[in-house]
């Protein structure tokens, strides 16, 4: 689905660029209300001494993936584009199914066997966060990363801005799955546009309920150059969630704890249920969450994750090794 310079702009960038492969779109906004222009401006805000912090937290937790954890020191500009010179800069066909139920959010990431990341951030002003990221996008060469290149160092620090999924200290839940048929609003003037990842970033970071999030992605246009259009399935600590997914070129927000990669808006229960993975879901009763997660499972499932929106903790397992299971906790 990508190159590998189109894939990192394209699944990373902040980009004010109308998307290639989005469905029909509205013209860009006059050029007398530009949105910000921030693509001189390094995205990572750190101190030598956070750069050497950042770098010396890196190990590698599993070789199934294989599977780094990182602990990112320092701030970030969460609405710059994130560009090929950005992640140079020196140190000077998805298929996921998510759910929520009371305390946990639950997710299969299936993809190619990329390289992923777990990351921990506490940005300065803002929620700490536990955050899943497949760094592929980050990299300038297939296969995975070197921790002993200070090149590679450099790009994984990014992983930060691209989660994939995640739980924020306030028991904020996000994840993603693609969707099949979205159709994105037309600009706003003057709104920043940030990729389908970036948005998480930002949830994570400003949000601590589901109407908190929802709200957020309201100020935000979005850009799918480049990959899979999106839909997002947020929870929270008190119960509430919501599917929000672009159809007929409006933000939808749709009632539901449960996200594969069917159009939900528009559709009723029988519809969804149809679904073999939203079935399993919704029929889980009261298994394990992760017993939930290898019943949906599919060959391609490169990892499973289980949030505890109380704790902010995680259960994690790569590359569908179910006996062998990681537990994440808040750094």
């Amino acid at each position: 689905m990508r190159s590998r310079t189109v894939a990192v702009l394209a699944a990373l960038a902040l980009t004010t660029a109308p998307a290639a492969c989005a469905a029909e779109r509205t013209p860009a906004p006059a050029e007398d209300t530009p949105a910000p222009d921030r693509s001189a401006t390094a995205v990572l805000r750190q101190t030598p001494d956070e750069i050497a912090r950042t770098a010396g937290s890196l190990r590698l937790v599993d070789g199934t993936l294989p599977l780094y954890e990182m602990t990112y020191h320092g701030g970030y500009d969460a609405e710059a584009p994130l560009t090929d010179a950005e992640l140079a800069r020196k140190a000077d066909g998805w298929a996921c199914s998510l759910f929520h139920r009371p305390g946990e959010f639950g997710r299969n990431f299936d993809w190619d066997p990329n390289p992923a990341m777990i990351v921990h951030a506490r940005p300065p002003g803002a929620h700490a966060s536990l955050s899943l990221v497949d760094v592929s996008y980050l990299l300038d060469a297939p296969g995975p990363p070197d921790l002993d290149d200070p090149g590679d160092r450099r790009r994984l620090a990014h992983a930060v801005l691209a989660p994939f999924d995640g739980v924020n200290d306030q028991g904020l839940a996000v994840g993603l799955a693609q969707a099949p048929d979205a159709r994105l609003p037309g600009r706003t003037p003057g709104r920043v546009t940030v990729s389908g990842v970036r948005i998480i970033r930002l949830l994570l970071d400003r949000a601590a309920t589901v109407p908190e999030a929802i709200a957020l992605m309201r100020r935000y246009d979005l850009d799918f150059t480049g990959g899979p259009q999106l839909h997002y399935l947020i929870a929270d600590r008190s119960g509430r969630s919501a599917v929000v997914e672009y159809a007929g070129g409006r933000l939808n927000v749709i009632d539901d704890r449960i996200l594969t990669n069917i159009t939900m808006t528009g559709t009723d229960r029988a519809t969804r249920m149809a679904d073999p993975r939203y079935r399993k879901l919704a029929e889980g009763g009261q298994a394990d969450a992760l017993e939930l997660l290898r019943r949906v499972a599919q060959r391609h499932t490169r990892w499973s994750v289980v949030y505890d929106l109380d704790a902010g903790t995680a259960r994690l397992v790569a590359g569908q090794r179910w006996e062998h299971v990681h537990t994440i906790r808040r750094s």
